[in-house]
């Protein structure tokens, strides 16, 4: 069996290679990644739906001088396997390794980092009009996904394209999904492009007569007729595709599994005078019978055997997802008035059983994170009980909806921040480290973290009772295994609850974050330092009673979180001690002033000094009296 990819260090090695070279490459290329996600995990089905495309594109640019950017960029493992990181690329999402995205810092190839759905197209635009600003003459190509394009930072820089770049290339990789499946009347009208039978069977007679068998040496002229006559017939069957209304030629649909035709239809758009969208339609999952099958399932994936497709590791209990999601079914059922949203990560979030209970009372509104809270708002006006659970690094982008439309308001939306904290190997994109920074401050907002999966419920329970706009983050992945009681009890508002007393040293600490004190405190209590630990809870309200009380006789209190230090839990705890004239040190541990690489948890708090005794041996520093704990992990 040949092995082409071998032979490949960078872009300019495909130059030389035929058609059959080629499609045995991309079997070669698809086999490699199988292969390393199943050892380190990451995202598998989009890459395998874009080999082809990723072939074509290379074979058809010059890179770096030209640019191509990948929305999201979760589906650029071929395009890092051929711009010479193939020799590292055991190393993918691994501490120290390559990333599991683009980045700008990895590679002259990376033309623009993303990590975020929908961000490219509005990049692109601004690289196509600097290139015309200082008369360059490079191709600025924009990889974006059916789902991106939902978007609302795309649909902005849609409306800005036609007008204001002289050329552009967009593909359009539509596979009809995002993370779920694609929603909305955008997704609809691609939908019916590609279902009308008599536009396919023109298509494919025509295709198969011309492209199919077109020539390198085949006149430019030939293809743009071809085009032009696509046009007119299509009209005959679709009124004017969306694109053209922006000012965007529309050429497609093209096979994105057909190399040839992928290189004729990129060379019709190289030599276009004025934007152009390219529309390929891909499968995701391609090349693996289990990911073609369940592509959702199969976005992002842990270890797990090829062979079999089953997952390496077990889980011991439910995550925090899936309780979410059964402890609002069960809710739900009582109560008429709860709604759930999501921003297109029902199975993500936990949402997917919900979903199907409760079909009239679920809204996937496609990676549109502000219009989710904006809608849940318009919900809660009505006197429904919106609940909106999102990843903590994707509600950043609704921070203004959070706070014009729900907290000036003071509706009662429950916003749910899965994975907050660091969230390990897809690294500084998806770490959801900022969130209590960015929300500490508005008014009437709750904000709270659970220290077990109980206390995680009773916080869901809570906050639909109360009438007030709520943020409740938690962690990715596992508690401590709590067992969570049939009958929930309503928590007390903005009320800390204390876990082990202390007079010298007190920890107030939020959720996943209270081992790390409890194994601190044991360190401290082996240099007769009594060290008392609270739950804090809540961010806001925070429970100044309790903090004033332990601040009349501690010498430090000490905060943790999963989160920024700069303007974080630890601020804010710091600026309240301020106002009640604390005497002693306040300690802040969380993640610093930095963007924070990807890495497993455990590992870059290592890094981090969040670790016991690191903690210990810094706190007792600021007691003088006491001796010092050596610095050993």
């Amino acid at each position: 069996m040949s092995d082409i990819l071998q032979k490949i260090d960078g872009p300019d090695d495909l130059k030389g290679l035929n058609l059959p070279e080629l499609k045995s490459l991309a079997t070669e290329i698809r086999g490699r990644i199988i292969d390393t996600v199943s050892k380190t995990g990451g995202h598998l089905a989009a890459n395998l739906g874009v080999v082809e495309l990723t072939i074509a594109l290379i074979k058809a640019f010059d890179l770096p001088r030209d640019k191509i950017l990948w929305d999201v960029s979760h589906q650029a493992y071929a395009y890092k396997l051929l711009t010479g990181r193939r020799d590292r690329f055991h190393t993918l999402r691994q501490t120290g390794g390559i990333s599991g995205f683009l980045r700008r810092d990895e590679s002259r190839y990376d033309a623009f980092g993303a990590g975020h759905s929908g961000t490219t197209l509005s990049a692109a635009l601004g690289m196509a009009v600097a290139r015309d600003l200082r008369g360059g003459t490079e191709h600025i190509v924009d990889v974006v996904g059916d789902g991106s394009l939902g978007c609302g930072i795309s649909l902005e820089a849609l409306n800005n394209v036609g007008t204001t770049a002289k050329r552009l290339i967009v593909i359009l990789n539509d596979n009809e999904m995002s993370i779920a499946e694609n929603v909305g009347a955008f997704s609809r009208h691609l939908g019916q492009l590609l279902a009308n039978p008599r536009y396919n069977r023109w298509k494919g007679s025509i295709e198969h007569a011309v492209i199919k068998h077109m020539s390198a040496g085949i006149v430019r002229t030939l293809r743009r007729t071809y085009y032009r006559i696509e046009e007119a017939i299509k009209a005959l069957f679709l009124r004017s595709a969306i694109f053209e209304e922006f000012g965007i030629r529309y050429v497609g649909p093209v096979d994105g599994h057909d190399i040839r035709a992928l290189l004729s239809a990129l060379e019709v758009a190289k030599h276009w005078d004025r934007p152009i969208l390219l529309h390929v339609v891909t499968q995701k999952g391609k090349g693996y019978p289990f990911a073609e099958t369940e592509p959702e399932i199969w976005h992002g994936t842990g270890q797990f055997d090829p062979a079999t497709g089953k997952a390496l590791t077990k889980k011991p209990h439910p995550d925090y997802s899936q309780i979410f999601g059964d402890v609002l079914q069960k809710l739900a059922a009582s109560d008429e008035r709860i709604v759930a949203i999501t921003a297109a990560m029902s199975a993500g979030t936990g949402l997917t059983e919900f979903a199907k209970r409760f079909p009239n009372r679920f809204f996937d509104v496609g990676i549109c994170e502000e219009h989710a809270v904006v809608f849940a708002a318009g919900l809660a006006a009505e006197g429904l009980r919106p609940v909106v659970p999102v990843y903590s690094t994707f509600s950043q982008r609704a921070v203004d909806c959070v706070i014009h439309d729900v907290c000036l308001q003071n509706l009662p939306v429950l916003l749910c921040l899965d994975r907050a904290g660091v969230v390990g190997a897809d690294g500084p994109t998806h770490h959801g480290v900022f969130d209590i920074a960015l929300f500490r401050s508005v008014p009437n907002l709750v904000i709270m973290q659970p220290k077990d999966e109980a206390e995680f419920a009773r916080m869901i329970h809570s906050a639909l009772l109360w009438r007030q706009p709520t943020v409740l983050r938690y962690p990715r992945g596992h508690g401590p295994g709590t067992w969570i009681p049939e009958q929930l009890e309503k928590l007390p508002l903005g009320k800390a609850e204390t876990l082990q007393e202390g007079r010298e040293v007190v920890f107030w600490v939020l959720g996943d974050m209270i081992p790390l004190a409890l194994q601190t405190a044991g360190l401290l209590a082996e240099h007769d330092v009594e060290a008392g630990i609270v739950n804090a809870r809540f961010v806001r309200p925070l429970d100044n009673e309790l903090l004033g009380k332990y601040a009349k006789s501690a010498q430090a209190i000490v905060t943790i979180e999963n989160g920024v230090r700069s303007g974080g839990f630890g601020s804010l705890v710091q600026e309240a001690l301020l106002e009640q004239d604390f005497r002693g040190h306040v300690l802040r541990f969380g993640w610093p002033d930095e963007f924070v690489p990807h890495g497993s948890p455990a590992e870059l708090m290592e890094q981090y000094g969040l670790t016991p005794a690191k903690i210990a041996r810094q706190i007792l520093q600021r007691l003088p009296s006491r001796a010092r704990i050596e610095d050993g992990g």
